[in-house]
This record gives structure tokens, sequence and C-alpha cells, in this order.
């Protein structure tokens, strides 16, 4: 299986324009964030239409159409980011339900059930003490 690069995208997005903005620049185009995240523009809009949607970018149409930042970045915690672009559990059980009659399909579920709400208590925590400024300092001072 492959990891999610999701939130790694959207939060690059997020610290790009905030960057950008703080050079004087008012809005910033899916090509230029693009640009610089190697990806296709159409990831970089659908990640910045969920982020819009969530109220931490704007997005400006016509002439001179981009994306703004709506808070600041110091505002904007990964968490923020997270629950704005990922939907469900970190973890996911079973598709189909394992077999009751079978020992351990019938405990599986719920002996992982408490692991993963601890896990994801201890990711959201995690998330919540990092906002996207101190992801941009981070990023300046390894330059």
């Amino acid at each position: 299986m492959s990891a999610n690069s999701r939130l790694t995208v959207a939060v690059h997005a997020l610290a790009w324009v905030g960057l950008y903005q703080s050079r004087g620049y008012a809005v910033a185009t899916s090509e230029q964030i693009a640009d610089s995240a190697n990806t296709n523009p159409v990831v970089i809009r659908r990640l910045l239409g969920e982020l819009r949607a969530a109220g931490l970018v704007h997005a400006q149409r016509g002439a001179g159409a981009g994306w703004m930042l709506a808070r600041d970045l110091a505002e904007i915690t990964l968490l923020d980011v997270y629950d704005a672009i990922e939907s469900g559990p970190l973890f996911g059980m079973h598709r189909a339900e394992p077999n009751q009659d079978c020992v351990v399909g019938a405990g599986i579920q719920p002996a992982l059930k408490s692991v993963y709400g601890r896990l994801d208590q201890a990711l959201r925590a995690e998330l919540a003490a990092t906002n996207v400024a101190d992801v941009l300092k981070d990023v300046l001072t390894t330059r």
C-alpha cells in the first residue's frame, strides 16, 4: 500500500501561498503552486477546493484569478488542514465483516477499535499542536 500524500500536498500549497503573499503578491494560481509541488494543477485545484469549503482559502475569479489565504498561516493548524481534506477514520476495518464463527474473526474489530481510537486521538493532538506558519518557518530554515 502506498502512503497518502494529500495532507502533505495541502500543507505545501498553503505554505506556498502564505510565502507568496508575504512577498507582496495578492493571489497565487494553481499552476504556480503545482509547479512547486511538482504535481498537476488539477490536483492542487481539487485540494484547494476542499480547503476553501473549510474556510482556509478564498478563490478570486475573473481577471487576476487565483487563490489567497482566508486566515493567517499561524491560525491554521495541521488538524484544520487534515479535517478539511481527509474524511473518515485514520484506519478502517474490514470491507466485509469477518467470519464471526472464527475466534479471531469475531474479536479482531473490537480489539482494534480501542487501539485505533487512541491512535486517532494522538494524531489529532499532534496535528493541532502545529500550525502551517510553523511548517513554513521550518522549511525556510532548512534552506
